[in-house]
């Protein structure tokens, strides 16, 4: 089973948020965690967080722990509750509902016995329909027919805004198909260890879906030796991270020319939906595909296609499936220990297929209209800090500055959970079938996504359930987005002071506003469309600053040997070192109403050191070192603890908190200070 689902353009923080208080309260942050030993100015990562870390060892079932996962887990806790519930009422309650959907697709997956004694039944009818396949044509009808089924995985294909007429949703077709992270995995020396471990994971699930070992291991090579073909043609992270290769618009026979062996007509009729011309993003990719449909040996095909059906199920089958893809992908890729337990897992499928509609039901339960009034305050105050630092840059002339303030004034925020819920009816969920409801779910919510191909663009629609633990940003919208989940402890503090509350969830939410000025979003105006607004001179000295941000983040080194990628996380960057600043100013608004408040110290701390020392408690935590690897090579967010130190480092406002003098570590002064917005 593989998932054609195409992902928004987002931008998120890969954290939390929420809004303003002003009691001050001693408890929202305990200065015994803090390591005096350290100065702030050599560390503040260190001073605020490494007590906390070291007493806070990663649970084995984890790859990570630190502040996010802690709000994370609460959030899990309160969902598990409302499944289980919903789970023992779902006979009785409305046919029909949300709740017993919910409540019947829960209560599948927590069969366990039940899904044992399947085993791989509930597969074979894929797994026949690929072994019936002995022509090209036959196999262009199979990709046809398993992506209207939301099943495709060979590349991803969905809705989404067109980067020219933002106001309309188009379709994209996106590149994919490969199993391991990047397409570096397939051809660089440091990965020979885990391609080995890969192809004899291959041959594990080709075993455990019916082939003889002997069968098993000679196509497990053959799938190695067709996703490397497929790596090679296509781009990396930090390519993909630029607009030109998201977007490439075609018209439908125009895209018959790039891929001859693979028409298109044919493959959108199939799925139920007409259109004259879509983003074929990356065109080199889909080439590529179509040459090997023509040139690759259709046995390989099968191999290719019975391996990825069988991985993609493996969460939802038998225990041994679910055993092997574990040890793959989160004990070999991620140093995981333990597997989840089965409610976590289950959850994840629910929230996966249905997130919304527990989400409907997660708010009603968590969050009144007080909070959202609060944060959207909140969400004001940080707005009003932007439009000030935009008029106060420097390096920027008035005409590209107007263009900007446009942007600024289009600005959308959307504060814990949609206006508009979706709508459920026509997705069949039964009590007894895990699978089958898992199918059926992947196909409803595929159809959903086509529906809105054709159509405006809907700025109210979210791209995160109101239940995770995150937030972000879609430049093609112009919209910020704070799930429910997020507005709360340690972010924010209904009792807390300005100083914590503006470095917890004030900065997060400048974060989120600076994307639509960074390397990225700032390639996407005021409605959305990715067209230049910046004059030559303005983009040059732009990406002078951003250039010492790279460097800076190329120096980071979590691990021996091993650096972060500026550009790769350059966005993320930026809007660290923009929200943070943007919220030290808000900060600074909000204490103007009282200026005693500026030498007043709670704990034996000021306001400006809480601000910082609170930016920093956000990003606590560590990673397994497996983990960290494969971060270091997909993930546009710096490791934690670098994302602590980078920004406030370039800030003449944290030396002057912490009386930091030149040439300590956390003091990037002069040429090495890093200022953009």
């Amino acid at each position: 089973m593989q998932l054609s689902r195409l992902k928004p353009v987002v931008l998120a923080i890969g954290l939390a948020l929420s809004c303003v208080a002003a009691a001050a309260d001693s408890s929202v942050f305990n200065v015994n965690e803090l390591d005096t030993q350290v100065s702030a100015c050599s560390n503040l990562n260190t001073f605020v967080n490494a007590k906390w870390v070291a007493a806070h060892p990663i649970p084995a079932d984890k790859t990570r722990w630190g502040a996010f996962d802690e709000l994370a887990e609460k959030s899990l806790d309160i969902q598990h509750a409302i499944v289980q519930q919903a789970a023992r009422n779902a006979a009785t309650a409305k046919p029909g509902s949300i709740e017993q959907k919910i409540g019947y697709f829960f209560a599948s997956g927590m069969n366990e016995a039940a899904v044992n004694a399947a085993g791989i039944q509930p597969l074979q009818p894929t797994l026949h329909a690929i072994s019936q396949i002995m022509t090209q044509p036959q196999l262009v009808d199979y990709l046809d027919t398993s992506f209207a089924k939301g099943q495709g995985g060979l590349f991803a294909f969905g809705s989404g805004a067109d980067f020219k007429n933002a106001k309309m949703q188009i379709g994209y077709a996106y590149q994919g198909g490969l199993g391991l992270p990047t397409p570096d995995y397939y051809t660089q020396p440091e990965h020979a260890a885990i391609r080995a471990q890969y192809v004899a994971y291959i041959q594990k699930m080709l075993e455990l879906g019916g082939a003889p070992a002997t069968d098993a291991a000679r196509d497990a090579k053959a799938v190695m030796a067709f996703e490397t073909r497929l790596a090679k043609a296509s781009l990396k992270p930090v390519e993909l991270r630029m607009p030109e290769n998201q977007y490439h618009f075609v018209s439908v026979a125009e895209a018959d020319r790039i891929t001859p062996n693979f028409p298109w007509q044919k493959f959108f009729a199939a799925q139920g939906v007409d259109v004259r011309g879509f983003s074929l993003s990356q065109p080199g990719f889909f080439a590529e595909v179509s040459s090997m449909i023509g040139a690759e040996p259709i046995a390989t095909w099968r191999a290719y296609l019975r391996f990825h059906e069988i991985s993609g199920a493996a969460p939802y089958l038998s225990t041994p499936f679910v055993d092997a893809r574990f040890d793959f992908y989160n004990k070999t890729l991620g140093g995981q220990p333990q597997i989840e337990p089965r409610w976590k897992r289950v959850l994840g499928a629910v929230n996966h297929e249905m997130g919304m509609a527990l989400g409907e039901l997660y708010v009603a339960k968590t969050f009144t209209p007080e909070a959202k009034a609060r944060a959207l305050a909140m969400v004001n105050n940080l707005h009003v800090a932007l439009k000030q630092h935009i008029e106060a840059v420097s390096w920027m002339s008035p005409a590209t500055k107007a263009k900007a303030m446009e942007k600024w004034q289009t600005l959308l925020p959307k504060i814990g959970y949609p206006d508009k819920w979706r709508i459920w009816n026509g997705l069949s969920v039964t009590p007894d079938n895990y699978f089958a409801n898992i199918e059926r779910a992947s196909a409803f919510n595929y159809r959903y996504d086509l529906a809105k191909i054709g159509k405006p663009t809907d700025r109210q629609d979210w791209g995160m359930t109101p239940q995770t633990v995150n937030a972000y940003y879609n430049p093609t919208d112009n919209t910020i987005n704070f799930p429910a989940a997020i507005l709360q402890p340690p972010f924010f503090y209904a009792n807390g002071d300005d100083g914590i509350n503006y470095g917890g969830i004030g900065a997060v939410i400048g974060h989120e506003m600076t994307h639509g000025y960074d390397d990225e979003g700032s390639q996407f105006d005021a409605q959305g469309n990715n067209v230049n607004w910046w004059s030559k001179a303005d983009r040059a000295a732009f990406e002078a600053r951003t250039a010492k941000l790279v460097k800076q983040f190329d120096g980071y080194s979590p691990l021996p040997g091993l650096h972060v990628n500026g550009k790769l996380t350059l966005g993320e960057n930026i809007a660290d070192l923009g929200g943070l600043n943007i919220a030290y100013t808000a900060l600074q608004n909000a204490m103007k109403k009282d200026p005693g408040l500026a030498s007043e110290k709670i704990d034996g701390y000021t306001e400006d050191q809480r601000y910082f020392m609170s930016w920093a408690r956000v990003w606590r935590g560590s990673v397994r070192e497996a983990r960290q690897k494969v971060l270091l090579n997909v993930d546009p967010h710096s490791p934690a603890q670098f994302r602590a130190i980078g920004a406030p480092s370039n800030m003449a406002a944290f030396w002057q908190a912490f009386h930091c003098k030149p040439g300590q570590p956390m003091v990037h002064a002069g040429v090495h200070q890093v200022v953009i917005w």
